[in-house]
C-alpha cells in the first residue's frame, strides 16, 4: 500500500501534535500590553515627566547606554536601543523632547532580565531623547542624547 505525500504530511501534523491536545500549550499566549491613552496625550515634556514619576528625583547617570543616530535622514522610523547596567531595572520609558507627544515608548521588565530595549521613534524636530530607567529599589536614572533631522517627519 502506498500513502502519498499530502496524506503522509498530513497524518504526521495530527499525530505530532497529539501529546499538546489535552493543555493549551499550543494556543496563542497574550502579550499583556496595555493601552494607556493618558500616557499617550499631547503635552510637554515637564507635565509627562510629573505624570509619570510623581515628582521624584531622577538623576542623570552614565550607566544607561542609548544607541542613536546623531543625524536622522527622516524622522518617521529613527531606531534606538536602550542598555543599562543598572540592577534590577523595572521600567524603561523613552521620551522625545520636541514632540507633541514626548512619550515615545515604555516598557516593563522583569527585574531579572537584562535591561535591553530596542524601537523605531518618530521624531518631529532636532531634539533631545531621553531614556528614563526605574529599578526595583525606586531609584530613578536618566540619560539623554541628541538627534538631528536631516528632513522634516510628516
Amino acid at each position: 500500500m502506498s500513502v502519498e505525500r499530502r496524506q503522509f504530511l498530513k497524518k504526521a501534523a495530527i499525530f505530532g501534535m497529539a501529546p499538546f491536545a489535552g493543555s493549551n500549550l499550543w494556543l496563542a499566549q497574550p502579550a499583556f500590553g496595555q493601552w494607556h491613552p493618558e500616557n499617550f496625550a499631547p503635552e510637554i515634556l515637564a507635565e509627562t515627566l510629573k505624570r509619570l514619576f510623581h515628582d521624584a528625583k531622577i538623576i542623570e547617570t552614565d550607566k544607561i547606554d542609548i544607541e542613536l543616530p546623531k543625524i536622522a535622514e527622516k524622522g518617521a522610523a529613527v531606531p534606538i536601543t536602550v542598555t543599562s547596567t543598572l540592577s534590577g531595572v523595572k521600567k524603561i520609558a523613552i521620551l522625545v523632547e520636541q514632540n507633541a507627544v514626548p512619550l515615545a515608548a515604555r516598557f516593563e521588565l522583569e527585574p531579572d532580565l537584562a535591561a535591553f530595549v530596542s524601537a523605531r521613534l518618530e521624531i518631529e524636530k532636532t531634539s533631545y531623547v531621553f531614556a528614563i530607567v526605574e529599578t526595583g529599589n525606586h531609584i530613578y536614572a536618566s540619560a539623554k542624547k541628541t538627534v538631528k533631522l536631516a528632513l522634516a517627519s510628516c
